[in-house]
């Protein structure tokens, strides 16, 4: 399964293969490159091949895919003139992530990496990434799925600064309900209305467990279970349980009623909506950009659950700063991963060049007027569960989609989980 979405987080766990524990993992995409802050030589171009940049000549050497390092060169570099160091932030337009613990273990690598929440368990694993202490002010000035996120094994491993979840949207001019409370009550008001098109949700003919997650959580699925100190138990596999099997049935009933097609996948979600076909839209904050330029008179609002049934609970995925283990100035990564923690004034100034949702509470107040959608995302991501950060995750997307839009187009939903769960406990063996 491959979602197509212009993730403003780039969660690798979404295009993850299913090799269980391997290094290697999605990245943004970007044209190679390097970019210095305060240093007189950030490294060169990163090499043809995908290979990572030499490290530049600098204090602090950041690694980060180009957008979001074309938002933090400047505050980087202010940071360090200010504290007294050179600044580094380098493009690394390929496998981020992969080429990440190749460089740390070489001993020739960056001193802190910008990425998704989902790459900790791997990271971790590969003892790449050393433990950070935040300020006691963080656990405050931070939403707490922000922290959640950054959260394993009982420590924190990085500083979140920008958060993405699911939410609902509704046009306006296709029905008199903009906010339903329930998945029915959404059915209904699509149909008095009139529209095409009930719902725009990405399904295609792979499946999509990422969009679907909101309704898998309402019916009871869940992916993984907790142990004792509440950590996801990768022995405890929730697909193939009774909750999934009763997702399974309720989503068989949307398939049969139209509600969700195979036919609608990443490719034309967000353009059925934009083009006034659909009268709801499930996506993020990626399809802003769209629905604005459609001029589509819109409202957000949180997915809607099953009547009767569980919350609906959409992934939450967060962007953090991480230190690297094996970086040559780790004092100097931790003292930038406090300065960001403790006050919003980094990621602030990096807001104007990638507009994401983000964590810092005192930045979201400070942004509602002017971006009332960017903040009222980062509010919905607290309905959100943080995406699983665990290495066995990459087990799961490709079976529980295709089951799911198995049975979208009629298959039996009992054993058409079963069979998934068994395949995903056989990959996490």
């Amino acid at each position: 399964m491959q979602i197509r979405r212009k993730s403003f987080l780039a969660l690798s766990g979404l295009a993850a293969t299913t090799t269980m524990l391997a290094a290697c993992g999605g990245s943004d995409s970007g044209d190679s490159g390097t970019t210095g802050s305060g240093a007189s030589d950030a490294g060169g171009d990163a090499a043809a091949d995908g290979a990572a940049p030499t490290r530049a000549d600098a204090d602090l050497v950041i690694w980060t895919d180009e957008v979001k390092a074309a938002s933090l060169e400047e505050p980087a570099a202010a940071w360090g003139e200010a504290n007294g160091f050179t600044v580094a932030v380098q493009i690394v337009a390929d496998d981020l992530q992969g080429n990440f613990v190749t460089a740390n273990q070489a001993g020739n690598g960056p001193d802190m990496i910008v990425a998704a929440h989902d790459w900790i368990g791997n990271l971790v694993q590969n003892g790449s990434i050393s433990p950070i202490q935040l300020p006691g002010n963080a656990t405050t000035d931070i939403a707490p799925i922000g922290i959640e996120a950054v959260t394993y094994d009982s420590q924190t491993y990085g500083v979140p600064y920008a958060v993405e979840t699911l939410v609902m949207f509704a046009n306006n001019a296709l029905t008199d309900v903009p906010e339903p409370a329930t998945v029915e009550e959404m059915v209904e008001a699509a149909k008095a209305g009139g529209a095409e098109h009930v719902l725009s949700l990405p399904v295609g003919e792979q499946g999509d467990a990422y969009h679907m997650e909101p309704f898998y959580t309402s019916a009871g699925g869940y992916l993984f279970g907790r142990d004792s100190e509440g950590n996801l138990d990768p022995s405890d596999v929730g697909v193939g349980q009774e909750g999934s099997i009763v997702a399974g049935e309720k989503i068989k009933e949307l398939g049969e009623q139209g509600v969700l097609s195979t036919s609608i996948s990443g490719d034309n979600a967000i353009s059925l909506f934009t083009d006034g076909k659909a009268a709801y839209l499930v996506s993020g904050p990626w399809a802003l950009e769209d629905i604005r330029t459609a001029e589509i008179d819109f409202t957000m609002a949180a997915v809607p659950g099953f009547e009767g049934l569980n919350p609906a609970v959409p992934f939450a995925g967060v962007n953090a700063f991480y230190v690297a283990a094996g970086g040559k100035n780790p004092a100097i990564a931790q003292q930038f991963a406090t300065a960001v923690a403790s006050s919003p004034d980094i990621v602030e100034q990096m807001f104007p060049k990638n507009e994401l949702p983000p964590v810092n509470l005192a930045l979201q107040d400070k942004l509602a007027a002017d971006y009332p959608e960017i903040v009222k995302i980062a509010e919905l991501a607290g309905g959100g569960e943080p995406m699983p950060s665990i290495p066995e995750m990459a087990a799961i997307w490709q079976p529980l989609g295709q089951a799911q839009a198995n049975i979208v187009g009629g298959a039996d939903p009992e054993s058409t989980m079963v069979s998934a769960g068994e395949e995903i406990t056989s990959q996490i063996g």
